[in-house]
């Protein structure tokens, strides 16, 4: 066989994979979402936009504590996981994943004691709305760390399956059972007891997921002393920390300060409205789960012109159904939002508005793994730094002029600066580009690319 049509082949086996590896994320990502969305509809309605706002405004600082906790371990073990498997170096691999997991644990718990006390101490000199559903809310954080972990590696050991699963279907399954059982039991349901019940049910969830993980590399992972590199790992997660933690500040700000600012019940409506608008954003984080590890893969062996290939289909794969999805949220936005409750229908121009910053993330791709998963982390620090302050600058002046309106312009914004940046330093790092833009400038050259691949499948049956 030829070289270059045995090229033609590997590129052929390694689309076909990618597009599989799609398939089963999509199936995975949308059934998560929508099981997730249909938890956050019923315990709206079973809460009301109050009791609800308190319950979202909880969850999203536990979230954002958990990033913290992470020490950016998380990501920097997709990364090195995914390239030790291709050098075959099993004790770092071993090394790296035994001492993430024990650092986050620690980390973890040490910011929930330290949390507890805080608010503790805060309650007690000025009592605040807050302060008990926080006070149970801050031990979702160690938990909420190593589900991310154990999902991020499990994903470099490209089993996309068993990474989602657990914290995409069976937590909001449980959560929603739950809640269902408190409210018939109560005849109401309030935000501590649901927030009890979260944390209650997510321990057997981690667990779970560790028990799966464990298997997998037991099996997979050749036996071998563990190697410790902790300062090059430390080095590259505290920049990554910094990144993650700049992103969920930017995803998290405006719900927090609206809840701050307009209080529980504008939280509630608000936070309906976010979660509505992730559903624009949900093609692009799952072609990017089943991607990650190719895009390292290509970039370590120095294939610039097949991580080029790769990201043209992908871009492609992520642009049309998300502009889908952006229409029928813009037209439909008030029913959408009725399903909630009809109170909740005064978020629909905040929707629309957290919709269009969400299709700036289709329009730029796969901007944000890409600096990640070839090492230019260092470089995309400063843009998420500079959006999380033009967010908070800005959230700060459009909330008490604009009420949640404003809150949705803010953030949108905030978005759309950091995905063109971040485009921008792609172009120049990692020498390719990744904008839907240059794609259909050159539609000719993705017609071959998508026959390309629909050949390989079609020889490969």
């Amino acid at each position: 066989m030829s070289q270059p049509l045995l090229s033609q082949n590997l590129e052929s086996i390694k689309l076909q994979t990618l597009a599989k590896d799609t398939t089963v994320a999509i199936i995975i990502q949308v059934g998560g979402r929508a099981v997730t969305y249909l938890s956050v509809v019923f315990l709206a309605q079973w809460m009301g936009e109050t009791e609800y706002g308190i319950y979202e405004y909880v969850i999203s600082w536990s979230l954002l504590l958990a990033i913290i906790a992470g020490i950016g371990y998380p990501r920097t073990v997709l990364r090195f996981v995914v390239e030790y498997r291709i050098k075959q170096d099993w004790g770092r691999l071993r090394g790296i994943v035994w001492s993430s997991w024990l650092i986050i644990v620690l980390a973890g718990l040490l910011i929930s004691v330290v949390g507890t006390g805080a608010i503790w101490l805060l309650n007690h000199y000025h009592s605040f709305t807050y302060a008990t559903p926080l006070l149970i809310g801050i031990w979702l954080v160690p938990l909420q760390a190593l589900v991310y972990l154990q999902l991020e590696t499990m994903r470099a050991m490209e089993d996309i399956t068993l990474a989602y699963i657990p914290s995409q279907i069976i937590w909001p399954v449980l959560v929603l059972c739950g809640g269902f059982l408190l409210l018939k039991k109560n005849h109401s349901l309030t935000s501590v007891p649901m927030i009890s019940m979260a944390t209650l049910v997510l321990l057997p969830v981690v667990l779970f997921q560790l028990w799966l993980l464990w298997n997998k590399l037991n099996k997979e992972v050749k036996p071998a002393t563990p190697v410790y590199a902790h300062r090059e790992w430390l080095g590259v997660s505290l920049v990554l920390l910094l990144q993650y933690a700049f992103a969920s500040i930017l995803s998290q700000t405006d719900i927090l300060m609206v809840g701050s600012i307009l209080g529980p019940s504008e939280a509630g409506i608000y936070s309906a409205a976010v979660k509505t608008a992730m559903w624009t954003n949900v093609i692009l984080q799952t072609v990017n789960m089943a991607a990650a590890p190719m895009f390292t893969t290509l970039y370590t062996q120095g294939d610039l012109q097949g991580l080029q290939k790769v990201i043209s289909i992908v871009t492609l794969w992520i642009f049309w159904p998300t502009l889908a999805i952006v229409f029928i949220l813009v037209v439909f936005a008030e029913p959408v939002l009725g399903i909630f409750g009809s109170e909740f229908v005064a978020g629909s121009w905040a929707l629309k508005i957290l919709v269009l910053g969400q299709m700036i993330n289709a329009l730029c791709g796969s901007v944000n793994i890409l600096m990640t998963m070839t090492g230019h982390q260092n470089k995309s620090v400063v843009v998420f730094g500079c959006a999380v302050l033009i967010n908070l600058v800005l959230n700060a002046f459009a909330i008490p002029l604009l009420g949640a309106v404003g809150a949705s312009i803010a953030t949108a914004f905030a978005m759309m600066v950091w995905n063109i940046w971040l485009s921008v330093l792609v172009v120049r790092n990692v020498g390719v580009n990744p904008s839907v833009f240059s794609l259909l400038l050159s539609k000719k050259d993705d017609s071959k690319l998508i026959n390309q691949l629909k050949s390989g499948a079609s020889t490969s049956d």
